[in-house]
């Protein structure tokens, strides 16, 4: 396979002549198995912090915590993507589930049972990352299979995942009051059990699949290849790299610090709450507007992120921080549903997992460096002039990111074609939760 060739996608009709994600069952089962994994995302974050602080192991604690969860994501995401082209998306996801799901209930049942130790959690929350490396690049590969429109289907999804990211904290956080943390963690084990429940029925999908028995370090040759033979593909992700370090590592948590600090704990909720209703408005446009060049739009969405540092750096009033919080969350979102359709689009089916894989490891290795250095560089420099350097790092990367005529004169890449489903009898579809997301 090689750069030059052409998708193996037949020709589809007009965008707006695409039938509506939701008309797919598949999608409807894509997005509520999607939609409960996020959700379990969301309260994990809680749940874990309360666990461990109550366990006695203070914020430290909760750092050796996070490490192990996040660890093995960072150092197995590429297998993940070589294993979900070789036996499929759907097949990594929800053996990926269950095996989350199990890491949750031996989480609930060791805070019930025993007085729970640190490497207890920190040896369950590395089981929860490893599966969360194979699931995490089947869902890019799976979004062209289940949605006609794929730019509208990520909308969705980007819905989705802001949803989740409100209502998650939140519902963790009853949980824990009025009940108990293990029932939280019973609450998550059961959000991704119905993730897998409801992806079982997708096994019937045509999903594109490269046969063979290459060995293991040969399929990731050829997801490199393949990623770097695209230089708008590895453009787009080495000026990520920077952003991550010097842009998303030290925004949350100085950024978090300085407006709890300046507008009180409530309203540095209120200021959160306000990202996510941007990324919601975000996703909208997203299913709406359908750009000539997607990346450029998307680049030119993302100069709104750069606000996000600057309001707490800068000491904004509440009124206009939670407008900067609105509009730094729509453009992100916005730019997150452009870059998932043109590599969902421009990219081959049957190494799209492995392709994926290599986007987030890049976009996420530089994060954690990030927010380890964003304390010393805040002791030495102060939290306000650390976030002013990174508002201007954002707008460089992005003029950068726009400066690569790759990366600007990419087009739309073609929409999947509207495929017959199966009937519903023939997917052996079970009688499962609400079926309609990032």
């Amino acid at each position: 396979m090689t750069t030059d060739d052409v998708l193996d996608r037949p020709e589809s009709p007009e965008p707006d002549l695409l039938p509506s994600p939701w008309k797919s069952r598949s999608f409807q089962l894509f997005f509520t198995a999607r939609s409960a994994s996020l959700l379990a995302d969301g309260m994990l974050m809680v749940s874990l912090t309360t666990a461990v602080l109550g366990a006695g192991y203070g914020a430290g604690g909760v750092g050796y915590a996070l490490a192990a969860w996040m660890a093995p994501i960072a150092l197995l995401v590429l297998f993940g993507g070589v294993l979900a082209d070789r036996f499929t998306p759907q097949v990594m996801m929800v053996g990926a589930d269950i095996v989350r799901m199990l890491a949750m209930l031996a989480l609930a049942a060791l805070l019930i049972t025993t007085e729970v130790r640190l490497w207890q959690i920190m040896a369950l929350m590395a089981v929860s990352g490893a599966a969360t490396a194979m699931f995490q690049p089947g869902v890019a590969s799976m979004v062209p299979q289940v949605a006609p429109d794929i730019q509208r289907a990520n909308a969705l999804l980007r819905i989705s995942e802001a949803m989740s990211a409100l209502i998650g904290p939140g519902l963790a956080g009853l949980l824990v009051g009025y009940w108990q943390v293990a029932g939280s963690y019973f609450v998550i084990a059961a959000a991704y059990g119905l993730s897998a429940l409801v992806l079982v029925p997708l096994r019937r999908l045509s999903v594109a699949r490269e046969e063979g028995d290459d060995p293991v370090l040969h399929r990731l040759k050829t997801g490199w290849h393949e990623f770097r033979s695209r230089s708008w593909l590895w453009g787009v992700i080495v000026v990520w790299a920077v952003y991550g370090l010097f842009v998303f590592g030290p925004a949350l948590p100085l950024g978090a610090a300085l407006l709890t600090e300046q507008h009180g704990a409530g309203g540095y909720g209120w200021i959160a709450s306000a990202d996510g209703a941007g990324t919601i408005i975000g996703g909208l446009l997203g299913m709406r507007v359908r750009p000539a060049r997607p990346l450029v739009a998307g680049a030119c969405a993302m100069f709104c992120f750069a606000l996000n540092p600057l309001a707490p750096a800068l000491g904004w009033s509440f009124t206009v921080t939670v407008l900067t919080g609105v509009l730094a969350g729509c453009g992100f979102a916005f730019w997150g549903v452009m870059w998932a359709t043109s590599v969902q689009s421009h990219i081959p089916l049957a190494v799209l997992s492995r392709v994926y894989a290599y986007d987030v490891a890049g976009s996420i290795m530089a994060i954690p460096l990030g927010r380890a250095l964003a304390g010393p560089a805040s002791a030495a420099f102060g939290a306000d002039r650390v976030l002013l350097f990174s508002s201007a790092v954002s707008v460089v990367c992005l003029a950068v990111m726009l400066s690569v005529p790759a990366i600007r004169k990419l087009g739309r890449g073609p929409e999947k074609a509207a495929v017959p489903e199966p009937p519903i009898a023939a997917q052996e579809v079970p009688a499962v939760g609400p079926a309609g997301p990032v």
